[in-house]
């Protein structure tokens, strides 16, 4: 750190270090089996995702309203475990804990803009299957292709927005007492609070972000599930409540595994001292396991996605049986 005088490079009022250092876990024994372990998330993650992907891309029955919304949850989620892990590893790893100025808010953009695609996708997958429930009869009118391609491309450039907003008015704060970073990437919150000028303007826009993707997201799902739940008290038999209940499944387990462990990290950190270590492992985590899971879950309860792969499979051992004889 007796570097950091002579690395800063000030501009009027502002004063901005050449580079940040991150600090990640302190004083935890082998905490690098801790990151080697992401990295082995991060590993399934990119793999399960890219075969969902695939499989919606080549098979013409899945280019439906439905799977372009998994389709887009697949995207986020390489998107934000790419710009979260290997970077990780690099830094942890092999001891390159110094990130440029620059460099480092534009790993700040992509995780975060990343992230608020997911949690938009799943309230975009909620309204789905809203409609398909409670209003079966005018399903095709109101969620077709291209209805939820125009949805996801306003999605994108609203988040684009948000973010950007947030990480330029991150470049108005002084950074002149450090430059240490306590986080594993070069997250918002940790570097507005090192600010030593007036930093008002990014806790707002930082508790925009919050509201935007974590509060207003999960209200809206639960309500929309609220609704569904009402329409299926109607149904007069219990076969035909689950058989539309099954059609939820997957949709809900998704939004268990990515909201409730960011809901729970932030609650902790509201209501009781967090440590650095602490929120660390439970961020990261949080970033994580949803991307993993999410293609896990997608697989093991969609019928079509299963059948896919079955078929698949069937052909290749086929073709394989064919060459042998």
């Amino acid at each position: 750190m007796s570097s950091l005088n002579s690395s800063f490079s000030q501009n009027i009022s502002i004063v901005h270090p050449q580079y940040f250092f991150i600090l990640g876990l302190t004083g935890i024994p082998y905490s690098t089996y801790y990151y080697i372990f992401l990295f082995f998330l991060y590993f399934i993650a990119v793999i399960g995702n890219s075969v969902v992907l695939l499989i919606i891309a080549l098979e013409r029955s899945l280019h439906s309203a439905k799977y372009i919304g998994v389709f887009n949850l697949a995207l986020a989620d390489i998107g934000e475990t790419n710009a979260l892990i290997p970077n990780m590893m690099n830094t942890f790893l092999f001891d390159s804990q110094y990130i440029s100025y620059n460099a480092c808010l534009l790993n700040m953009f992509f995780v975060f803009l990343f992230s608020a695609m997911q949690s938009l996708t799943l309230v975009a997958m909620a309204y789905d299957r809203l409609i398909a429930i409670c209003l079966p009869l005018r399903y095709h009118v109101f969620v077709n292709n291209t209805n939820m391609c125009f949805l996801f491309t306003a999605i994108f450039l609203f988040n684009s927005f948000i973010v950007a907003m947030m990480v330029s008015l991150t470049t108005q704060i002084s950074f002149c007492k450090t430059n240490v970073i306590q986080s594993y990437f070069c997250d918002h919150g940790p570097m507005f609070r090192m600010a030593c000028n007036d930093n008002n303007i990014n806790k707002i826009i930082g508790f925009l972000y919050t509201t935007l993707y974590l509060i207003a997201p999960l209200l809206i799902i639960v309500l929309s599930y609220l609704a569904i739940f009402c329409v299926l008290s109607k149904i007069t038999t219990w076969e035909g409540r689950l058989k539309a209940l099954k059609t939820c499944v997957s949709h809900l387990l998704l939004v268990g595994i990515f909201y409730l462990p960011i809901f729970f990290t932030y609650l902790t950190s509201l209501l009781l001292y967090s440590t650095t270590n602490s929120r660390i492992i439970s961020t990261s985590l949080a970033y994580a396991v949803p991307a993993m899971l999410n293609p896990i879950i997608y697989v093991l309860n969609t019928a079509e996605i299963r059948d896919v792969i079955r078929k698949v499979l069937k052909n290749r051992s086929t073709q394989i049986e064919s060459i042998s004889k």
